[in-house]
């Protein structure tokens, strides 16, 4: 049986921090996992960013008081409205992901081409987005679409396209999707909707996210640390707003969760 000491927390208002948490599976199979998802005040994305610091407080707390030994906020709009704070609050490693601008930002350099960043509407909105595109987007071809139904068809296990891809080209009614070289997926809800975007946009358009960075920044935060124990085998805990699943059927939804990804990834 795991300790708690032998955890890593792994944190979103939903289930969006699966994705996050697959590429840790990945990268660190040998760790074992413990995953809260704040169901009870998903989304977080149409909320303010005083609630939001609220709930990651709640969060974290929860968390730090199980003893892991480190935790990842893997929700983009999370990470923006708290994790400074947070991190001034706690003595262990507490990891954010923002939207990868910066190697979309590479890749995207090509004559007449631009880059969008997919977030919700209070990641867009919060003055860490803004400061990163002005820091790195010195050509201005940076734009950012809200796209807070996806996180809603998550949330739902939703994933018919016959009812994801009329919301997809109606919120890209206004934009020429052929000027786009790479995508941002900056809400880990998003990569579960990879397969769709991919149907949208050009064949050659790259359609990245911050997850495998996120963790791999991990890894090297616990190496220098000496952190990394190696005596997990991948085991998760999930947590609901601080309640234990202990509902085998709703385990069971998460894992057909990392089917899909290991599907579309």
């Amino acid at each position: 049986m795991m300790t708690e000491k032998n955890k890593i927390g792994i944190f979103d208002s939903g289930i969006g921090g699966l994705t996050v948490l697959y590429q840790a599976l990945k990268i660190l199979p040998d760790e074992d996992y413990l995953y809260y998802a704040d169901t009870k005040h998903v989304p977080y994305g149409e909320k303010s960013k005083a609630e939001v610091k609220k709930y990651v407080f709640e969060a974290v707390d929860f968390m730090v008081k199980k003893n892991v030994q480190a935790i990842v906020i893997a929700c983009n709009t999370a990470t923006g409205a708290a994790a400074d704070d947070v991190r001034k609050a706690y003595n262990i490693p507490i990891l954010g992901i923002e939207p990868a601008v910066k190697p979309a930002l590479e890749i995207g350099q090509r004559p007449g081409k631009r880059v969008l960043v997919l977030a919700t509407r209070l990641t867009l909105q919060q003055d860490r987005y803004h400061q990163l595109v002005a820091r790195l987007d010195s050509d201005h071809i940076a734009d950012g679409v809200p796209l807070p139904g996806l996180v809603e068809f998550a949330e739902k296990f939703q994933f018919d396209e016959k009812v994801v891809l009329p919301y997809l080209t109606r919120a890209f009614s206004g934009l020429d999707l052929n000027q786009y070289s790479t995508v941002v997926l900056g809400c880990t809800h998003f990569p579960l909707f990879k397969d769709m975007l991919q149907k949208l946009f050009p064949a050659q358009t790259a359609i990245i996210d911050g997850s495998v960075g996120t963790v791999k920044n991990l890894k090297r935060t616990l190496e220098r640390r000496q952190a990394l124990l190696h005596t997990g085998s991948g085991a998760i805990e999930y947590y609901l707003s601080g309640v234990k699943v202990e509902d085998e059927k709703k385990v069971q939804q998460y894992s057909q969760l990392f089917d899909r990804l290991n599907r579309i990834l």
